[in-house]
């Protein structure tokens, strides 16, 4: 196909407009598609009202619809933070981070906060980051103090306290680091 048709094919195949069933299927077939939480399901619905328009009576519908998904179990905002925090940590990613991406996902601060974890769970992400980047022990060779700064500021910016970063610069072994990741505190 020559490239200058592209742009009239578009054109021509404009979505429709939404009504009641068509935002109901569109609202489905995302969350078959993807675990949610209640704002940011609304906020794709209204998303693409922006984009579609709307074609049924009277205003969408979009506030009901998201709570009949609550109301029948497709959408939960605590199993999704929970389930969010739970990866985000394992990616190695700090107390600070997951909050804020929890907090960007539309879930409340209570229940960001109930979320928070341990100070094992924050030692635990900072030594999976540690591996995967490679800093403090796990590095290939001894770095100097430049480098060192570097690696802090790389568990810093993953949302990690000062001083775990600190701790996990610092650390003489890989031994030594998961067994400071693993102590009651």
């Amino acid at each position: 196909m020559p490239p200058e048709a592209a742009p009239n094919r578009a054109a021509r195949r404009a979505p429709k407009p939404l009504d009641k069933q068509r935002l109901n299927e569109l609202a489905l077939a995302y969350l078959a598609r993807f675990a949610t939480s209640a704002a940011k399901l609304e906020a794709y619905l209204r998303r693409k009202l922006r984009e579609r328009g709307w074609d049924g009576e009277g205003d969408p519908p979009v506030a009901a619809l998201v709570e009949r998904c609550i109301a029948a179990g497709y959408v939960d905002d605590a199993l999704y933070a929970r389930s969010k925090a739970a990866s985000l940590r394992r990616r190695g990613y700090g107390a600070r981070r997951v909050d804020q991406s929890l907090g960007a996902a539309g879930i409340a601060a209570d229940l960001r906060e109930e979320l928070r974890g341990s100070v094992m769970e924050e030692r635990r992400a900072a030594l999976a980051l540690a591996r995967k980047r490679r800093l403090g022990p796990f590095a290939a060779a001894p770095v100097d103090r430049l480098a060192r700064e570097k690696q802090v500021a790389v568990l810093l910016r993953a949302g990690h306290r000062l001083d775990i970063a600190r701790q996990v610069v610092e650390a003489a072994t890989i031994a030594g680091l998961e067994t400071w990741a693993e102590e009651e505190h």
